[in-house]
């Protein structure tokens, strides 16, 4: 029997409910920091506080990071809450495993190589990390935040994410595998 505390337990959940959540942390966010939900930036603060770290203050003297000011603020913490609260779902659901780098259809097309697979992983963190860089904002900024406000730009970058994302797994399923 299904009860309201097996939602916590299930490996997979309703795309519709996940979407009435994200609508409510969106209005939330509005509501409480007048600020929209985004995580790119944090990635470009936390390579700019790395920079800084081996450079000193040159970094900070950098016009991009001027623009957007190294610091730990309320994005920071949504990334993070998102990496703890996805670890946690994990655990509670028991979907998560010690070791498991590469899944099967990773391995069907690619071998088994671990190395290999977190290579190419963080190979492509960095090439869409420049991405949303360049287009102002990710999927969150300008997939959630900004076609929630009706911004022709974010609406324009939504319609791409989804045509990069249909040409990518085509070239994925149909050309690699």
């Amino acid at each position: 029997m299904e009860t309201i505390a097996s939602v916590f337990t299930a490996t997979n959940w309703s795309p519709y409910a996940i979407g009435i959540g994200i609508g409510l942390l969106s209005w939330l966010s509005f509501l409480i920091s007048g600020k929209p939900i985004a995580t790119s930036t944090t990635f470009a603060r936390a390579g700019g506080m790395i920079e800084e770290v081996i450079t000193g203050d040159k970094a900070r003297q950098r016009p991009y990071y001027k623009k957007i000011k190294l610091q730990i603020n309320w994005q920071w913490m949504l990334v993070v809450g998102v990496v703890i609260g996805s670890f946690l779902s994990a655990i509670i659901s028991g979907d998560f495993q010690v070791g498991v780098w590469v899944p099967s259809l990773w391995t069907s097309a690619f071998g088994n190589s671990a190395v290999l697979r977190v290579l190419v992983a963080v190979a492509g963190g960095i090439i869409l990390g420049f991405g949303a860089r360049f287009a102002g904002g990710c999927t969150s900024g300008h997939g959630i935040s900004g076609t929630l406000q009706l911004a022709v730009s974010s609406w324009i970058s939504a319609i791409f994410f989804f045509i990069g994302g249909i040409i990518t797994a085509h070239l994925i399923f149909n050309v690699f595998i």
